[in-house]
């Protein structure tokens, strides 16, 4: 296999770790993680790696790396260099949006070659990577890892990572044929602007934080559920939308379940689905089915707990595809 090979220029190179040089790392980075993640990359890692390349090669790099999330990740990161090549990387940066207290950090990027592993690389970066995130006043790292790695999952338990939850990516080709409406007298409305708290209280019983909360990046918090003015503007900036359907008690004084229909000007309508368990089966299928005749024109996406069997099981049944299981854990600084 081809290696990466790190810039040559002899009086910088040295053996071991060291931080990113945005200026002189960013194309051999791109390379590595191209090749680490071969197996595993989405349209959306893809497009990261060629937006590494068009920016290593772009004049006033350093300025443009303060607003970019990506660029800042790598920024912040560690990479190994042995053999005067580039073959290791773990990117980091401090998580942002609602629900962070400005203490968490984003682990990503954990790379190495593959004719450089087994050999203690990867642990030594992570470690670098987490003195410097309680060096800047970080008290928690996350990140999530493929269920089918025990080997990096083993790596990160070394380091004090414990493991919160298991999520599987699902998606639906608009290829397939509707569904036809179900023979149901559930009845399915869109939720009342007052009734947030309602929704909150099932997301809370559902996906409480020490299970990691409403999915990657998505800490359980109010302003997912009840918008501020400034969430409100950048959505409509930004062309994003979100339909709430969802499915009252029959006293109407609770949310039994709910459904989150995210549209913007990607190609991809992403779905967030909460139904409380002693309706499994029944609801979740009720809005799967709703969601897959209104919006299954184009392709549909599901991050959801793999732990929910029936409905993972009705997912299939609606020819969603299993892309992906992660486990997503967390390390908290002593």
């Amino acid at each position: 296999m081809v290696g990466v090979d790190a810039p040559q220029n002899p009086g910088r190179i040295r053996e071991g770790s060291r931080q990113v040089n945005l200026r002189t790392d960013l194309a051999p980075l791109a390379d590595l993680i191209e090749i680490a993640f071969a197996s595993s990359m989405d349209n959306n890692g893809r497009a990261a790696v060629r937006e590494m390349r068009t920016m290593s090669s772009m004049p006033g790099l350093g300025l443009l790396s303060g607003f970019n999330t990506l660029m800042q990740g790598m920024g912040l990161g560690y990479v190994w260099v042995a053999d005067g090549r580039l073959v290791g990387n773990v990117s980091t940066y401090p998580a942002d949006g609602s629900g962070y207290d400005g203490k968490t950090w984003v682990i990503v990027n954990v790379a190495v070659h593959p004719d450089y592993q087994r050999r203690g690389i990867a642990y030594a970066l992570m470690q670098d990577s987490l003195e410097m995130i309680a060096s800047r006043g970080g008290h928690t790292a996350i990140l999530q890892v493929d269920a089918d790695n025990p080997t990096a999952r083993r790596l990160y338990q070394r380091l004090g990572f414990i493991e919160e939850r298991n999520w599987t990516t699902w998606r639906r080709s608009a290829t397939y044929t509707m569904p036809p409406p179900l023979d149901s007298d559930v009845y399915i409305t869109h939720r009342r602007a007052n009734e947030w708290p309602a929704e909150y209280a099932l997301a809370e019983y559902l996906r409480p934080p020490a299970l990691g909360g409403l999915g990657w990046l998505r800490p359980l918090h109010k302003d997912y559920f009840h918008k501020p003015f400034w969430r409100q503007l950048a959505d409509w900036i930004n062309f994003k939308r979100t339909e709430r359907l969802i499915i009252r008690s029959q006293d109407e004084q609770q949310l039994l379940a709910s459904l989150w229909v995210e549209t913007s000007l990607s190609a991809t309508t992403q779905l967030q689905l909460l139904v409380h368990p002693d309706y499994e089966g029944l609801y979740d299928e009720a809005l799967i089915n709703t969601a897959v005749r209104r919006f299954g024109t184009a392709p549909l996406t599901i991050e959801h707990p793999s732990d929910r069997a029936v409905t993972s099981t009705l997912l299939k049944r609606y020819h969603f595809a299993s892309r992906r299981e992660v486990v997503h854990m967390r390390w908290e600084s002593r």
